[in-house]
């Protein structure tokens, strides 16, 4: 557990008609010797990838970082978040101290951070969890189905019987994970679910270029997506080969929705078919994009240019011909105007 468990977040389907994934998260982080712009203890909470709420310890308020979570929670909220925080704060400082004298550390950086949060999946299974970390290593977790803690690190076998001997503390825990959390997860989505519960279907775009090994690597390019948990896998004969494709992470696109990329390496001179499959809440059924082979791809263009340049030259004579035609007839008037002497012919002869 390091500080990028920031961006490790789970992903649920919620009961009760909210449409999944969604997840409720908490990051606490104390450093004992916080640097410029790190602060010696913070909380941060998360509604799948939003943060919506934040606590630190020079500014020492819990305060919202959504808009949502600022116009439907009021004073007395923040006053009790506020609290559970500090209080917090002089916890995680005593036990950062407790565990540099365990390991003998007398100097240099060091962190520990708590990861707690609850989701649901899609088919109504819950998870919830408590996971310590101290210095950017998993330390202990809580296992709610026995209500005991797992030591994971060396040294933490003291900090488990401690924990274990708090029976009532472990009863809590639990309760908190399967039913409190639950509840404030469904009661955040339904406060911001005009974000939260937004839909963005996604677009692919396929592509290939040669490899240094002689085969063709595909790759097929999704975004524009929300929320962000997308499948994406290549299809031979359409059949899935997820052995064989290699995905990217999902990122931010930078306007709020999400994009990733997976690839597969195959044959230049292979006849098999291959498509680009996406699944992904937004949609109905799988986006299928195929890959075509550039000989079948210029194949198609020059028919295509062929067509248009017929097209083109058909139209051109048609309007070579409606012009000619037109001008033999205003020559004639021309003509026989001068043979009359008369001024009988048009503005544009007599300009003319």
């Amino acid at each position: 557990m390091a500080l990028l468990l920031l961006v490790l977040l789970g992903a649920a389907a919620i009961q009760g008609g909210y449409a999944g994934p969604h997840a409720l998260r908490y990051f606490f982080t104390a450093v004992s010797e916080p640097g410029s712009g790190v602060s010696p203890f913070s909380i941060v909470g998360y509604v799948d990838d939003q943060l919506f709420m934040d606590y630190n310890s020079e500014r020492r308020s819990a305060e919202p970082r959504a808009e949502w979570m600022a116009r439907r929670e009021g004073p007395q909220y923040w006053q009790r978040e506020t609290q559970i925080a500090q209080g917090e704060q002089a916890t995680f400082r005593v036990d950062l101290n407790t565990l540099r004298g365990r390991y003998n550390q007398s100097g240099g950086v060091r962190t520990l951070q708590l990861m707690y949060g609850c989701d649901v999946q899609a088919d109504g299974s819950k998870r919830g969890f408590y996971q310590y970390g101290y210095d950017g290593g998993d330390y202990i977790s809580f296992d709610k189905n026995t209500k005991t803690w797992t030591a994971v690190a060396k040294g933490a076998q003291i900090s488990k019987e401690k924990l274990d001997a708090n029976r009532a503390g472990n009863e809590q825990a639990k309760d908190y994970l399967e039913r409190e959390c639950i509840e404030w997860l469904e009661k955040y989505l339904e406060y911001g679910k005009e974000t939260l519960q937004r839909r963005e279907r996604p677009t692919a775009l396929v592509s290939d270029k040669p490899s240094a090994s002689g085969l063709t690597t595909l790759s097929c390019h999704v975004h524009g997506f929300y929320p962000r948990d997308v499948a994406v896998v290549w299809l031979k004969n359409g059949e899935p080969r997820q052995q064989e494709t290699i995905q990217g992470g999902v990122v931010p696109s930078g306007d709020g929705t999400y994009q990733i990329r997976a690839t597969i390496e195959i044959d230049p001179n292979s006849k098999d078919e291959y498509t680009c499959c996406v699944e992904h809440t937004s949609l109905t059924e799988d986006l299928r994009v195929p890959w075509a082979p550039k000989s079948n791809v210029m194949l198609i263009v020059g028919v295509v240019i062929g067509v248009l340049v017929l097209v083109t030259a058909i139209a051109g004579a048609i309007f070579f011909l409606r012009k000619k035609k037109d001008g033999y007839k205003a020559a004639a008037a021309h003509e026989g105007s001068a043979s009359s002497g008369s001024n009988n012919g048009s503005d544009t002869c007599v300009k003319a």
